[in-house]
């Protein structure tokens, strides 16, 4: 008999940003689902993070749904995207998404950027 855990997700959501995504959705000139989060190449680091709306989510795509919210994650980003925390924040000179995200290594100095590793697995296979 095999036992069916739950999967536990990707990324997890602040209420600052599940407040944010829900904005953008309920907001939007057409229907959305929520936003696809994901990884590119790019920036003096190496990588930066994506942030598209989401009128109908891949088949592969990851969900992430918390506070109300969906974020849907980029199946090519899940590795570097494990453990990860998306929030929202205000500030007097910028406000936008922002990852803490134990997979990187290193950001560059204007905050655009970051080095990411992939997620290493534990001995049973579950990603650390």
């Amino acid at each position: 008999m095999t036992s069916s855990r739950p999967r536990p997700s990707v990324l997890r959501l602040t209420e600052a940003a599940a407040a944010r995504v829900r904005e953008l959705t309920e907001n939007a000139e057409r229907p959305l689902s929520g936003v696809r989060v994901g990884v590119k190449k790019g920036g003096c680091a190496g990588m930066e993070y994506t942030l598209d709306a989401v009128e109908s989510p891949e088949p592969n795509d990851d969900v992430v749904n918390e506070h109300g919210a969906s974020v849907y994650v980029d199946p090519q980003a899940v590795l570097f995207l494990l453990g990860a925390v998306m929030d929202y924040e205000t500030t007097k000179l910028r406000s936008g998404f922002i990852f803490q995200n134990p997979n990187e290594v290193s950001s560059c100095g204007c905050g655009e950027s970051v080095m990411l590793k992939p997620a290493e697995a534990d001995e049973t296979g579950v990603p650390a």
